[in-house]
Protein backbone atom coordinates (compact mmCIF):
# COMPACT_ATOMS: atom_id res chain seq x y z
CA UNK A 1 0.00 0.00 0.00
CA UNK A 2 1.48 3.55 -0.71
CA UNK A 3 2.68 5.69 2.18
CA UNK A 4 0.61 8.40 1.58
CA UNK A 5 -2.57 6.65 0.96
CA UNK A 6 -5.63 7.49 3.28
CA UNK A 7 -8.78 5.53 4.55
CA UNK A 8 -11.35 7.54 2.72
CA UNK A 9 -9.91 6.86 -0.90
CA UNK A 10 -9.54 3.24 0.40
CA UNK A 11 -13.24 3.07 1.49
CA UNK A 12 -14.18 5.13 -1.67
CA UNK A 13 -12.23 2.08 -3.75
CA UNK A 14 -13.59 -1.04 -1.51
CA UNK A 15 -17.67 0.10 -1.99
CA UNK A 16 -17.03 0.46 -5.80
CA UNK A 17 -15.30 -3.22 -5.60
CA UNK A 18 -18.43 -4.09 -3.22
CA UNK A 19 -21.26 -2.89 -5.49
CA UNK A 20 -19.93 -4.30 -8.63
CA UNK A 21 -19.56 -8.04 -7.12
CA UNK A 22 -23.41 -7.65 -5.69
CA UNK A 23 -24.15 -6.97 -9.27
CA UNK A 24 -25.07 -3.62 -8.70
CA UNK A 25 -24.45 -0.68 -11.26
CA UNK A 26 -22.13 1.51 -9.67
CA UNK A 27 -22.47 4.89 -10.09
CA UNK A 28 -22.18 7.84 -8.04
CA UNK A 29 -25.64 8.11 -6.25
CA UNK A 30 -25.18 4.37 -5.00
CA UNK A 31 -21.97 5.10 -3.44
CA UNK A 32 -23.41 8.36 -1.72
CA UNK A 33 -25.37 6.03 -0.64
CA UNK A 34 -23.70 3.10 0.35
CA UNK A 35 -21.31 5.40 1.99
CA UNK A 36 -24.60 8.00 3.67
CA UNK A 37 -22.15 10.83 1.92
CA UNK A 38 -23.53 13.98 0.70
CA UNK A 39 -23.53 13.62 -3.68
CA UNK A 40 -21.44 16.50 -3.71
CA UNK A 41 -18.46 15.35 -1.45
CA UNK A 42 -19.09 11.85 -3.42
CA UNK A 43 -18.89 14.27 -6.68
CA UNK A 44 -15.55 15.45 -5.63
CA UNK A 45 -13.63 12.55 -4.13
CA UNK A 46 -14.61 10.36 -7.70
CA UNK A 47 -13.28 13.26 -9.56
CA UNK A 48 -10.15 12.87 -7.29
CA UNK A 49 -9.84 9.21 -7.84
CA UNK A 50 -10.64 9.43 -11.78
CA UNK A 51 -7.63 12.02 -12.09
CA UNK A 52 -5.29 9.80 -10.32
CA UNK A 53 -6.24 6.82 -12.21
CA UNK A 54 -8.13 4.53 -9.25
CA UNK A 55 -11.10 5.00 -11.32
CA UNK A 56 -13.01 5.73 -14.80
CA UNK A 57 -15.93 6.40 -16.08
CA UNK A 58 -17.90 4.51 -18.81
CA UNK A 59 -20.98 6.78 -19.18
CA UNK A 60 -22.32 7.45 -15.74
CA UNK A 61 -21.20 3.97 -14.33
CA UNK A 62 -17.73 3.94 -12.35
CA UNK A 63 -15.09 0.83 -12.91
CA UNK A 64 -11.96 0.54 -10.84
CA UNK A 65 -8.58 0.74 -13.05
CA UNK A 66 -6.09 -2.34 -12.34
CA UNK A 67 -4.43 -0.36 -9.72
CA UNK A 68 -7.75 0.69 -7.98
CA UNK A 69 -8.67 -2.93 -8.02
CA UNK A 70 -5.82 -3.86 -6.11
CA UNK A 71 -6.19 -1.41 -3.57
CA UNK A 72 -9.59 -2.30 -3.07
CA UNK A 73 -9.34 -6.03 -2.83
CA UNK A 74 -6.67 -5.68 -0.59
CA UNK A 75 -8.98 -3.82 1.66
CA UNK A 76 -12.21 -6.62 1.51
CA UNK A 77 -9.61 -9.12 2.17
CA UNK A 78 -8.55 -7.16 5.59
CA UNK A 79 -11.51 -6.57 6.47
CA UNK A 80 -13.06 -9.97 5.86
CA UNK A 81 -10.29 -11.73 7.76
CA UNK A 82 -10.84 -9.16 10.38
CA UNK A 83 -14.25 -10.80 10.47
CA UNK A 84 -13.50 -13.79 11.02
CA UNK A 85 -11.18 -13.24 13.66
CA UNK A 86 -13.76 -11.20 15.80
CA UNK A 87 -15.86 -13.98 14.80
CA UNK A 88 -14.14 -17.42 15.30
CA UNK A 89 -11.73 -16.43 17.97
CA UNK A 90 -12.62 -13.45 20.26
CA UNK A 91 -16.30 -14.59 19.59
CA UNK A 92 -18.13 -11.31 19.12
CA UNK A 93 -21.17 -11.81 18.14
CA UNK A 94 -22.72 -12.44 14.37
CA UNK A 95 -23.88 -9.12 13.93
CA UNK A 96 -21.57 -7.11 15.34
CA UNK A 97 -18.51 -8.49 13.39
CA UNK A 98 -19.05 -6.23 10.44
CA UNK A 99 -18.81 -2.88 11.95
CA UNK A 100 -16.09 -3.44 14.48
CA UNK A 101 -14.08 -5.20 11.25
CA UNK A 102 -14.46 -1.38 9.75
CA UNK A 103 -12.29 -0.09 12.08
CA UNK A 104 -9.23 -2.66 11.54
CA UNK A 105 -9.36 -3.18 7.97
CA UNK A 106 -7.25 0.45 7.56
CA UNK A 107 -4.42 0.02 10.13
CA UNK A 108 -4.06 -3.65 9.72
CA UNK A 109 -0.18 -4.17 8.68
CA UNK A 110 1.00 -6.95 6.15
CA UNK A 111 2.60 -8.86 9.22
CA UNK A 112 -0.82 -9.16 11.02
CA UNK A 113 -2.85 -10.10 8.01
CA UNK A 114 -0.04 -13.13 7.93
CA UNK A 115 -0.12 -13.99 11.35
CA UNK A 116 -4.13 -14.17 11.21
CA UNK A 117 -4.34 -16.31 8.24
CA UNK A 118 -1.92 -18.67 9.95
CA UNK A 119 -4.18 -18.51 12.93
CA UNK A 120 -7.22 -18.88 11.17
CA UNK A 121 -5.84 -21.63 8.25
CA UNK A 122 -6.15 -19.46 5.33
CA UNK A 123 -10.15 -19.15 5.68
CA UNK A 124 -11.89 -18.98 2.14
CA UNK A 125 -14.54 -16.74 3.38
CA UNK A 126 -16.49 -14.44 5.94
CA UNK A 127 -18.74 -15.10 8.33
CA UNK A 128 -21.59 -13.52 6.41
CA UNK A 129 -20.43 -15.95 3.23
CA UNK A 130 -18.41 -13.59 1.05
CA UNK A 131 -14.89 -14.54 -0.90
CA UNK A 132 -11.97 -13.96 0.66
CA UNK A 133 -9.85 -12.70 -2.12
CA UNK A 134 -6.29 -13.83 -2.00
CA UNK A 135 -7.28 -16.90 0.08
CA UNK A 136 -5.80 -20.77 -1.32
CA UNK A 137 -9.38 -21.61 -0.33
CA UNK A 138 -11.62 -18.92 -1.29
CA UNK A 139 -15.11 -19.67 -2.20
CA UNK A 140 -16.49 -19.52 -5.41
CA UNK A 141 -19.32 -18.25 -6.23
CA UNK A 142 -22.49 -20.13 -7.70
CA UNK A 143 -23.54 -19.32 -10.65
CA UNK A 144 -26.97 -20.46 -9.46
CA UNK A 145 -26.99 -17.69 -6.97
CA UNK A 146 -29.37 -15.08 -6.99
CA UNK A 147 -30.96 -12.36 -4.78
CA UNK A 148 -33.74 -13.37 -2.58
CA UNK A 149 -35.81 -10.82 -3.76
CA UNK A 150 -35.92 -12.82 -6.90
CA UNK A 151 -37.31 -15.88 -5.75
CA UNK A 152 -40.70 -16.93 -5.49
CA UNK A 153 -43.06 -18.24 -2.88
CA UNK A 154 -43.17 -22.07 -2.06
CA UNK A 155 -39.01 -22.60 -2.86
CA UNK A 156 -36.50 -23.91 -0.85
CA UNK A 157 -33.12 -21.70 -0.56
CA UNK A 158 -29.55 -22.01 0.98
CA UNK A 159 -28.49 -18.81 1.90
CA UNK A 160 -25.25 -18.29 0.68
CA UNK A 161 -24.16 -14.55 1.51
CA UNK A 162 -25.12 -10.92 2.39
CA UNK A 163 -23.71 -8.14 0.13
CA UNK A 164 -22.20 -5.23 2.28
CA UNK A 165 -25.02 -2.83 2.95
CA UNK A 166 -26.94 -5.18 4.16
CA UNK A 167 -24.38 -6.52 6.90
CA UNK A 168 -24.16 -2.93 8.08
CA UNK A 169 -27.90 -3.23 9.31
CA UNK A 170 -27.39 -4.43 13.02
CA UNK A 171 -30.92 -5.12 13.64
CA UNK A 172 -31.29 -7.12 10.61
CA UNK A 173 -28.39 -9.27 11.41
CA UNK A 174 -29.56 -9.66 15.09
CA UNK A 175 -32.98 -11.30 13.51
CA UNK A 176 -31.12 -13.52 11.29
CA UNK A 177 -28.85 -14.32 14.06
CA UNK A 178 -31.75 -15.51 16.79
CA UNK A 179 -33.74 -17.27 13.26
CA UNK A 180 -31.13 -19.11 13.02
CA UNK A 181 -30.18 -18.32 9.52
CA UNK A 182 -26.58 -17.64 8.55
CA UNK A 183 -24.88 -18.88 5.14
CA UNK A 184 -25.27 -22.30 4.42
CA UNK A 185 -28.86 -22.48 6.30
CA UNK A 186 -31.82 -23.66 4.11
CA UNK A 187 -35.22 -21.96 4.49
CA UNK A 188 -38.51 -22.15 2.76
CA UNK A 189 -40.18 -19.51 1.72
CA UNK A 190 -43.73 -19.21 2.94
CA UNK A 191 -44.90 -15.80 1.78
CA UNK A 192 -43.75 -12.84 -0.77
CA UNK A 193 -46.27 -9.90 -0.69
CA UNK A 194 -46.71 -6.91 -3.38
CA UNK A 195 -43.87 -4.66 -1.52
CA UNK A 196 -41.37 -7.49 -1.97
CA UNK A 197 -41.40 -7.95 2.05
CA UNK A 198 -40.39 -12.21 1.98
CA UNK A 199 -41.40 -14.69 5.02
CA UNK A 200 -38.67 -17.35 5.84
CA UNK A 201 -39.25 -20.83 7.55
CA UNK A 202 -36.19 -22.30 9.09
CA UNK A 203 -36.90 -24.95 10.65
CA UNK A 204 -39.06 -23.91 14.24
CA UNK A 205 -38.61 -20.04 13.26
CA UNK A 206 -40.61 -17.30 10.91
CA UNK A 207 -37.79 -14.78 9.65
CA UNK A 208 -39.72 -11.32 7.56
CA UNK A 209 -37.23 -9.90 5.60
CA UNK A 210 -37.86 -6.30 3.89
CA UNK A 211 -37.28 -5.56 0.43
CA UNK A 212 -33.78 -3.72 0.72
CA UNK A 213 -32.49 -6.87 2.37
CA UNK A 214 -33.40 -9.36 0.18
CA UNK A 215 -32.00 -7.51 -2.75
CA UNK A 216 -28.81 -8.02 -0.92
CA UNK A 217 -29.08 -11.30 0.75
CA UNK A 218 -27.58 -13.90 -2.00
CA UNK A 219 -28.96 -17.72 -2.06
CA UNK A 220 -29.68 -20.62 -4.60
CA UNK A 221 -32.28 -22.88 -5.00
CA UNK A 222 -32.14 -26.22 -3.80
Amino acid sequence: MRDDFHPPVEEYLQVVQSLSDEGIAVIQARVAERLRKSPPSVSEMIDRLVVDGYLVRKGRELQLTATGREIARGVIRKHRLAERLLSDIIGLPWHLVHEEAGRWEHVMSDEVEARIVALLGDPGDCPHGNPIPGSAHEKKISVDQRPLSDISAGDVVRFESLGEGAEADVDSMFEFSEAGFLPGTTASVRAKDGEGTVVLQIENSSLSIRRDITEQLFVVCV
